[in-house]
């Protein structure tokens, strides 16, 4: 989801006191728990608006919110910078919309794990060490375990799994863009420019899909929750939590991002989970915790 912020492994939270690091522990499994939930309640309005609605909906809120906070200004930017933005904004929509149509087509749980491939693949990317392809064959694996293509059909919808790959190549765009932006803009300029991009870039899903309805005041709250709750209050509290906690804990915690994200589409959408099904999400999970322990690459947390 559909937040994300980059650090470099360093020495945050290192030296503080135990009640300050498991705050920041604390608000890292908040900002989790907000981004899933928020996708679990995206969900019931796309009898509504559409999963192209929602994500556009969702993108302009937070857009009009990032601007009037940021005040970004294109004047006097090089076109290189303004470039960088525009593609960051490309992957934010993109990777918005396509988890979006992945979660209309398959469980939430099921959905977040296979897009979770993306920064894994950013994480031991280049990497020759044999510890990192035990991290890629695990997640897989558990990918595996989930489609399970060698059953008649497979076990989930193809096209939801091919939106929810779709949505880990965004995302793994995003981290590096993300990274890119944050180099050349200060504060939060870069990421609010982006915002407006990626809502453009959704626009015409979300005309499509949601029509009329996108206007209706009562959706547009509803699309309002959304967006506080998987964009704006998360991110708030990772930039809280990454001053108090490592950024390689930081990676381990959101981890657990798939697990949450089963839990989420089980208390909200009803959606259970085979033993089978929980293990290769728990594989999964293992992989993405143990790449991020041993990674020297950037930190990402969940997009905006």
């Amino acid at each position: 989801m559909a937040r994300r912020i980059h650090s470099k492994r360093g020495s945050a939270g290192i030296g503080r006191p135990l009640s300050d690091r498991r705050a920041g522990v604390a608000l890292v499994l908040a900002a989790a728990l907000s981004v899933q939930f928020g996708a679990a309640y995206a969900v019931t309005l796309f009898d509504e608006l559409g999963p192209g609605g929602i994500a556009f909906a969702r993108l302009a809120l937070s857009a009009m919110f990032l601007v009037v906070l940021w005040r970004p200004s294109l004047g006097g930017r090089p076109h290189g910078d303004l470039r960088i933005a525009a593609l960051f904004g490309l992957a934010l929509g993109l990777m918005n919309w396509s988890f979006y149509e992945s979660i209309e087509r398959i469980p939430l749980g099921p959905a977040v794990t296979i897009e979770f491939l993306g920064p894994l693949a950013v994480a031991v990317a280049g990497s020759r060490r044999a510890l990192d392809a035990v991290w890629v064959a695990l997640a897989a694996g558990g990918v595996l375990a989930l489609a399970r293509p060698w059953e008649n059909g497979g076990d989930l919808d193809a096209l939801g799994v091919g939106f929810a790959l779709a949505a880990g190549v965004c995302w793994a765009a995003y981290i590096v863009l993300s990274a890119r932006t944050g180099r050349v803009f200060p504060g939060g300029t870069g990421l609010a420019l982006a915002m407006v991009v990626g809502a453009l870039v959704t626009l015409p899903a979300g005309i499509v899909q949601g029509g009329s309805d996108l206007l209706a005041l009562h959706l547009i709250g509803a699309a309002a929750i959304v967006a506080l709750a998987s964009s704006l209050i998360p991110y708030s509290l990772e930039l809280e939590a990454l001053r108090r906690i490592p950024a390689n804990v930081f990676g381990i915690l959101l981890s657990l991002d798939p697990a949450l994200a089963a839990l989420a589409g089980f208390l909200v959408l009803d959606q259970s989970l085979s033993t089978l099904d929980i293990a290769a999400i728990g594989a999964v999970v293992v992989a993405s915790a143990g790449a991020a322990a041993t990674s020297r690459a950037p930190v990402a947390s969940e997009p905006p």
